[in-house]
C-alpha cells in the first residue's frame, strides 16, 4: 500500500497534526514537533502527547506512517566547536520529542561545511554527532535526507549519504529520506524510465535500499543539476507527472511515508488524490 501525505501545520499544538493530514486525505504525514526556526520550545505536555495518540489512532496512521523533521536551525557539520554542540544539544532534543509522541523516525538534511573545512571533515562531524545523539538517546531512527547540494550543503551524492551511514555505529537506527526534486537537481535524472531504474540501481548499489525510509515529492522549479532548492507543484516543474506515475506504481516504495512538501498547500489534497489515482489497478 503507498502511504501518500504531506507536511502539515502543527499550529495550536502538535496534537493537530494528524487532525490536518487526515483533513487533506492523507494516509501519511510530516511535522515539525516544534517551532522550527526556534532553538528551543517547551517540553510536549501530557495532554499534548495524549491528543497525539488519539488522533493518530482515529486517522489511522501508524507511528512509522509519520515522517518529523528536525528544525532549520541544525547544522551537524558546523565547523565551529561551539555552533556544533548547539546542534547536537538540539538534534537530541528533537529525537527525544520524537520518543515522547511514540514516532520511531526524524528527518534531518546532514549538515553543511560552511566552506570552512573539507566535505570529508564535515561528514566526519556529522558522523560524530550521530553517534553521540544515538548514544544519548533510545527508540528513533536518524534519517538522512539527500539534497540539492545548495551551497555548503552535503548529502547531495548517494555516495555522501553511503558515507554518512558508514560513520554510524548503531546501523539498525539510521535510514534515508531520498527527495525527488533534491535528487534532479543535485544532477541525478529521474524523468526518463532508463533515469529512474539507473538511480534506484545505484541506490541499492551504493547506500542499500534496506535503509530508505521515506521518500519527499517534490516537483522541481530548477532543472537538472542546478544544485538549487526550489519544489514546485506536482506536474508544474520540470521534472512532470511520470516520474510520480512511476514511484507511485514501485513495490519498493510500499509502506513507507511519500511526502508531498509542494509550495501550494492548497493543492495538497488535489495533489494526493492525483497520486492516488496513478496506481495502477485500483
Amino acid at each position: 500500500m503507498k502511504r501518500i501525505g504531506a507536511h502539515v501545520s502543527i499550529a495550536g499544538g502538535v496534537e493537530n497534526a494528524p487532525l490536518n493530514a487526515t483533513a487533506i486525505g492523507a494516509k501519511a504525514f510530516a511535522l515539525f514537533t516544534k517551532n522550527q526556526r526556534q532553538w528551543q520550545a517547551p517540553p510536549l505536555t501530557t495532554r499534548q502527547v495524549d491528543r497525539f495518540q488519539q488522533h493518530m489512532a482515529a486517522g489511522g496512521y501508524r507511528p512509522q506512517d509519520v515522517l518529523p523533521h528536525d528544525s532549520y536551525l541544525i547544522n551537524l557539520g558546523n565547523p565551529e566547536a561551539g555552533a556544533w554542540e548547539k546542534s547536537l544539544l538540539a538534534f537530541i532534543d528533537e529525537l527525544q520529542r520524537c520518543a515522547v509522541l511514540g514516532l520511531p523516525l526524524l528527518n534531518f538534511h546532514p549538515g553543511s561545511h560552511l566552506r570552512q573545512i573539507s566535505e570529508e571533515a564535515c561528514l566526519d562531524r556529522i558522523g560524530e554527532a550521530l553517534n553521540r545523539a544515538l548514544a544519548a538517546t533510545q527508540g528513533v531512527t536518524v534519517v538522512i535526507e539527500n539534497t540539492a547540494g545548495q551551497g555548503s550543503n552535503l548529502g547531495y551524492r548517494l555516495e555522501q549519504l553511503a558515507g554518512l551511514i558508514r560513520r554510524v555505529e548503531d546501523k539498525s537506527r539510521v535510514g534515508v529520506c531520498l527527495d525527488t526534486c533534491h535528487a534532479f537537481t543535485s544532477g541525478y535524472e529521474l524523468r526518463t524510465a532508463e533515469g529512474y531504474d539507473q538511480f534506484f540501481a545505484d541506490f541499492e548499489r551504493i547506500v542499500g535500499l534496506r535503509y530508505l525510509r521515506g521518500m519527499h515529492l517534490n516537483d522541481s522549479k530548477p532543472d537538472l543539476g542546478s544544485r538549487v532548492d526550489r519544489h514546485e507543484s506536482i506536474g508544474k516543474g520540470k521534472l512532470g507527472l511520470e516520474l510520480f506515475r512511476r514511484i507511485v506504481n514501485d513495490a519498493r516504495l510500499d509502506e513507507i511515508p511519500l511526502i508531498l512538501e509542494t509550495i501550494d498547500e492548497t493543492l495538497w489534497p488535489e495533489e494526493i488524490r492525483c497520486l492516488y489515482g496513478m496506481i495502477e489497478g485500483q
